[in-house]
């Protein structure tokens, strides 16, 4: 099968504008060029890339490695669906209780980070809350398909899939480079980890092979590559939970190899009897925790402030920020229900001039 280019058939919108930027690397003294591109068959959402290089013919090379590396991610990762050839998630749950699946590195070594995570955040980043998540997101899609019908899982269903979260028990032996669920009722769901970690490996690709100025967003999933070519910074708003308000961004901050990863409760969702359930399962409650309408996570890393948004916005206010202050480069900021608004020590330095 002839292999698909972003020129031909993956970018949505191909902006590549060629605007000068009137600054020169010093090391070459050329002019570099400002270029834009997205597309949006990746982790179900819309991935963009912004960077300046010499020429569009680099940016595109560049672009198309972005996809690429995602690509292989995204297949990887996928707990829903099969792929020719590829060992992913998917096929780790098929086997449980069956045998242990031979798998690509990328998932050991994300998985690897996952269990550490759960260790870091006490349990509130959970991987192994497949059983649970899944009755959440049948009930949540049934209850989009048809709201006048929508209704709320049983509890006992949940408590009875709670049963076969035990993290400690997902085997993962690096030398065989095999993943095994010996409890066939488990299963496992990265939704919290997948996308920010194949983000900062796929800019991490790019950072190796040249690129030196760029901002990737995976689904809001935000890394930064350097700054921008004139030594500025990067601006990414911070989307207003309210989605009816005519502010879309309530603040600004201003990145140079940093990630931004926010969770909300405003992202996926479905109503039942007037009242809202958002996608974001308190792992003990075993329904949605409503302290917050979005966490939001600065940090080097993508893959941490992905699973740092979701572990927080579980917590209470008290033990998230314990925890967020405990670490070093990572901060944070809560939106309330009530809309009011914390920061962790560090958050407002980098928040723009509003």
């Amino acid at each position: 099968m002839k292999k698909r280019t972003i020129t031909a058939l993956l970018l949505i919108i191909a902006i590549i504008t060629g605007i000068l930027t009137g600054c020169k690397e010093k090391e070459k003294n050329v002019v570099l060029n400002r270029y834009d591109a997205q597309f949006l068959d990746l982790f179900d959402t819309v991935t963009s890339i912004v960077g300046y290089t010499e020429d569009e013919e680099t940016f595109r090379t560049y672009a198309q490695e972005l996809y690429d590396e995602l690509k292989i991610y995204h297949q990887l990762y996928d707990i829903y669906n099969d792929y020719e050839g590829i060992a992913n998630i998917k096929t780790i749950n098929d086997q449980a209780g069956i045998g242990p699946v031979q798998v690509d590195e990328r998932i050991i070594e994300m998985l690897k980070e996952a269990v550490e995570m759960d260790k870091k955040t006490k349990g509130y980043m959970n991987i192994a809350m497949g059983s649970v998540l899944s009755i959440w997101h049948e009930f949540r899609t049934e209850g989009i398909y048809d709201p006048e019908t929508a209704e709320l899982p049983p509890m006992d269903a949940l408590k009875e899939a709670a049963e076969h979260t035990d993290i400690s028990q997902v085997e993962i032996d690096e030398e065989a480079c095999t993943v095994y669920l010996p409890d066939s009722d488990m299963s496992l769901d990265v939704g919290s980890i997948a996308k920010g970690y194949a983000t900062e490996m796929a800019c991490r690709k790019l950072e190796e092979d040249g690129l030196a100025y760029g901002l990737i967003s995976v689904g809001g999933n935000v890394r930064a590559i350097g700054s921008k070519a004139d030594g500025s910074l990067w601006k990414v708003g911070i989307q207003n939970p309210d989605l009816y308000s005519e502010t879309k961004y309530l603040h600004t901050v201003e990145l140079e190899d940093m990630s931004l990863v926010t969770s909300g409760s405003y992202q996926r969702y479905y109503t039942v009897d007037g009242v809202t359930y958002h996608h974001i399962i308190h792992p003990e409650l075993l329904m949605p925790w409503n302290e917050y309408t979005s966490v939001s996570i600065l940090c080097k890393d993508s893959g941490m402030a992905d699973c740092l948004s979701t572990a927080v916005f579980n917590m209470d206010f008290e033990e998230g920020k314990e925890l967020i202050e405990s670490m070093e480069q990572v901060e944070a900021m809560w939106i309330f229900t009530d809309g009011r608004e914390e920061y962790s020590s560090g958050f407002q330095a980098f928040m723009g001039k509003e």
